[in-house]
């Protein structure tokens, strides 16, 4: 019998997450607190809602672009057969991906063509993710270049996600460049959303992911929505 176990992807936010550009801060307020006499305990937050593992909606570039009243609970669970996990060997210092993922998604696709169209989820571990608490993490983060976007809309049509452990889509180098790749994936006319800052750190190759479950705050009318992920492992055989 195999064992399962559940797992977050996603980070809890508190005054260390790190954002894009070191710009943002998550502030947490006691404005009642039952140590200095108060009755209850509350909380107020001040944050960014691009923090910690985040998701960007369609409107964070487009005016008309799609918020989460526009996704059904569905569109944010995936089981073992739709989700494509690819882990890179970066071997050099650049800090744009390209042709390394999609070498990776070319060989995903000529081994198994049969399923590509099951593929709705696509999660990139870039390694990153170990680098973390430095200050390299949000200022030589990793980008992925547009053409990706292009790249899956052809040979994987129904990738509808794109998440990785770098803090954003676009290099906090190439500002430029990540403009026009958010503008790309998150075309309202047929958007890939992007799943920002996951915790990849306990995951590999070698993982074998049953499910994972996407939870965006539901925000009205919003452009980003920080998440919680849960996967579900299978840890291998229980022996008796």
């Amino acid at each position: 019998m195999n064992q399962n176990n559940y797992q977050f992807l996603s980070y809890i936010l508190n005054k260390q997450t790190p954002t894009y550009g070191n710009k943002n801060k998550f502030k947490q307020i006691k404005k009642s607190d039952i140590a200095n006499g108060d009755v209850a305990n509350d909380t107020t937050i001040e944050t960014t809602v691009h923090i910690g593992t985040h998701i960007d909606m369609p409107y964070h570039f487009y005016e008309n672009g799609q918020t989460v009243e526009g996704f059904s609970p569905d569109f944010f669970i995936f089981n073992e057969k739709e989700i494509l996990f690819i882990e890179l060997k970066i071997n050099n210092r650049e800090l744009i991906i390209k042709d390394e993922l999609i070498d990776e998604l070319e060989k995903a696709k000529n081994n198994s063509p049969s399923t590509i169209n099951n593929y709705k989820l696509l999660i990139v571990k870039t390694g990153i993710c170990h680098k973390r608490d430095n200050r390299e993490f949000w200022e030589q983060n990793y980008g992925f270049h547009p053409d990706i976007a292009y790249y899956l809309r052809k040979n994987f049509p129904n990738i509808k996600i794109f998440g990785f452990d770098s803090i954003s889509i676009s290099s906090w180098q190439d500002r430029e460049l990540g403009r026009v790749a958010h503008k790309v994936f998150l075309d309202p006319k047929n958007p890939i959303l992007i799943l920002e800052d996951m915790n990849l750190c306990e995951v590999n190759k070698d993982t074998k992911i049953k499910e994972i479950i996407i939870a965006p705050m539901r925000i009205a009318k919003c452009d980003g929505l920080p998440c919680t992920v849960i996967s579900l492992i299978d840890s291998g055989e229980i022996k008796n």
